[in-house]
């Protein structure tokens, strides 16, 4: 220990006097990031495909950042992730070492008008996503005796989980029950993905989405629940685990609900934006970038992430998500329809 504060001593000294002569090379030579700690709010619980998912890249980011900062992940659940972009937004400090992961859901927000927003997503500094968009499937427990479509279309009172109003799974939720024209549906909401799992399994809920289907053979569940109908997200990507199964859109003929799908895959195809408050300076966003755009092509963070969830990584840059969230489609009539379907009052007459 002693050999070492010595030889950092004698360097410093030497720092000193050089830059007597060059006094921008001194500070140049230290990182920014050197002997700091990045906070990665994530916007969830523990347990499911956002936490996961971040966890995949939180050593990358410190083996990318020049000064190789520590990197703690925060849970700050509630409200579908808009608790977390709001601290993003309003509280956290814009100096680069506040990171959000608040979920998919943060993108829907301010653009159908959900309560609680406090934030602009068009002027949230993005840095990535880990994936581009990902199928999300129907299913119920066996428990609930009802082994084809036909017989969930029949069901009355099916008790349907998410986790909370807004979240994609609460929205896919509700868009199959408007689609299949469930009989009196309730949502059941306040679960994590853990708890909404044994939900299912106590008999609690009936039915529920995922997108998130390797968990499910991860955990034993294929073989306890049948599974109905998939969106495709993006349009034309299925999981070629269940070749059979219907997408939505081929069980209607209604061309609104076609375009509210559509937004739906437009919300998530930046799956898992990463984001920095707004004013961050330029030069510790080109930092974060770049370690991000280093830790994409990493063959270890691929089989870390794959390791994780399941599935290959299949991430964006932070230019292809700024402009993802520009071109968001903001349809008037589409954006409509799709906040009925967002938020927690009756299902909208066909």
């Amino acid at each position: 220990m002693s050999l070492r504060v010595v030889a950092f001593t004698g360097m410093l000294a030497l720092t000193i006097g050089y830059s007597a002569s060059r006094p921008n090379i001194g500070v140049a030579q230290t990182p920014y990031y050197a002997g700091k700690t990045i906070r990665l709010i994530r916007g969830g619980g523990p347990g499911g495909s956002g936490d996961f998912q971040a966890r995949a890249m939180m050593t990358f980011l410190t083996k990318y950042i020049p000064g190789h900062p520590a990197v703690v992940m925060e849970m700050m659940p509630g409200a579908a992730g808009r608790r977390a972009a709001n601290y993003l937004y309003n509280t956290a400090k814009p100096d680069g070492l506040t990171i959000g992961s608040a979920g998919g859901a943060v993108l829907p927000g301010p653009i159908i008008g959900l309560p609680g927003v406090k934030f602009d997503i068009d002027k949230f500094i993005y840095l990535g996503s880990t994936e581009t968009g990902h199928p999300y499937i129907f299913y119920t427990h066996k428990k609930a005796g009802l082994d084809s479509l036909e017989k969930v279309q029949r069901a009355s009172g099916l008790r349907v989980g998410a986790h909370s109003v807004g979240h994609s799974l609460y929205v896919t939720a509700r868009l199959f029950a408007y689609v299949l024209q469930l009989k009196e549906p309730s949502f059941v909401v306040g679960f994590t993905n853990p708890e909404l799992n044994i939900a299912m399994e106590r008999g609690e809920v009936d039915a529920r989405t995922t997108s998130n289907i390797d968990d499910l053979f991860r955990d034993g569940l294929v073989e306890k629940s049948n599974f109905h109908a998939m969106i495709m997200n993006p349009k034309g990507r299925t999981d070629p685990r269940f070749p059979k199964l219907p997408d939505l859109l081929a069980l209607t003929n209604n061309k609104k609900v076609g375009q509210v799908v559509d937004l739906f895959r437009a919300f998530q195809y930046p799956r898992w934006p990463i984001h920095l408050p707004p004013g961050t300076p330029n030069e510790q966003v080109q930092i974060l970038r770049e370690a991000l755009n280093k830790t994409w092509k990493d063959p270890e963070f691929k089989q870390t992430f794959t390791k994780l969830m399941g599935r290959e990584p299949t991430p964006l840059t932070g230019e292809e998500v700024e402009t993802a969230v520009r071109e968001l489609p903001r349809d008037a009539e589409v954006v409509a329809l799709y906040k009925k379907l967002a938020d927690a009052g009756p299902l909208p007459s066909h």
